[in-house]
């Protein structure tokens, strides 16, 4: 079995490496020039910062292996079990299961998992090559740009809504904000959440990543890098800091899925559609979605 990946995101690497370890053939392409998707770690002054996922929880046997297996070798490191929720002038902490980070950003997992694999990046991928078993790990609007409008898999694809986000990395002289991790931000116009990069990357750096509201990023998506005075005086307002040294704002016009789909993936004429809008839109889903994909295709031969 020839099967071919479009997406390098945890998702389709899931897919892929599932695949692979059955002895299928498989290929990865992947427009950007690194793997990741959303688990997304840029350099700034040399330095990771998470600018996607903020963190990973694993509560399925399955993924939480692989989640103990990077924890083992050093990649991966049990973050926090417990967050700060703010909604106007109350702030509460809440405890659940255990967040993991990964001092070399999130990113270093997928590119951990994609070891071995046949990965072509910065291949921006045509209509002409879904052809055969093809597997489409992207976000629906996306997957839909690839298929024919008569093809049942389009309509899924093009069906699913999402929200966008702006994420906005702050960078400050020096870290004067009161002990938290991560926090959610309830009922405010800019704000949806709030994390602490220094601590999730275990170095201690003064940097925090913001995630803005859908409305508010609906509103710059034109221009994202517009948004960052206005995010920087938001988070500085709700922790009462001085304005940072350095802002920078990456723009995801899909953050996450409106309405997440009641089944793990579709696979319809040998196309498959798998990510995080296939169940709860969490990292540990995307692998979830890749992983069962992988094991039907492989049931079916």
């Amino acid at each position: 079995m020839a099967v071919l990946v479009i997406g390098a995101g945890i998702s389709g690497i899931a897919c892929a490496r599932a695949l692979h370890d059955a002895g299928a053939e498989v290929r990865v392409v992947e427009r950007g020039h690194v793997v990741g998707g959303r688990l997304a770690t840029k350099r700034y002054a040399g330095r990771p910062t998470d600018i996607g996922a903020a963190y990973l929880t694993a509560r399925d046997p399955g993924f939480r292996t692989v989640v103990d297996d990077w924890t083992a070798r050093g990649l991966a490191l049990p973050w926090t079990d417990t967050l700060l929720a703010i909604e106007g002038g109350v702030r509460e902490r809440t405890t659940g299961p255990t967040r993991f980070a990964a001092a070399g950003g999130l990113r270093s997992l997928v590119v951990d998992l994609a070891s071995g694999l046949d990965v072509t990046t910065g291949h921006t991928a045509t209509a002409e090559e879904v052809t055969g078993t093809v597997v489409l790990a992207m976000p629906g609007p996306q997957a839909a740009r690839l298929l024919p409008a008569g093809h049942p898999a389009h309509r899924a694809a093009a069906g699913q809504r999402w929200h966008p986000a702006l994420a906005v990395t702050l960078r400050y002289a020096d870290r004067t904000w009161p002990d938290f991790k991560s926090a959610f931000v309830n009922g405010h116009p800019v704000l949806q959440s709030v994390a602490d990069d220094g601590s999730r990357r275990g170095d201690g750096a003064p940097v925090l990543v913001a995630h803005t509201t859908p409305d508010h990023a609906r509103g710059h998506l034109d221009a994202p890098e517009a948004a960052g005075p206005e995010v920087a005086e938001a988070v500085g307002a709700l922790f009462d800091l001085p304005a940072p040294v350095a802002v920078h704002v990456h723009r995801w016009t899909f953050a996450t899925p409106a309405y997440p789909a009641d089944t793990p993936f579709l696979l319809a004429d040998g196309v498959g559609l798998v990510g995080d809008a296939w169940g709860s839109p969490r990292v540990e889903t995307a692998w979830l979605s890749g992983t069962a994909l992988a094991r039907a295709l492989v049931d079916e031969v």
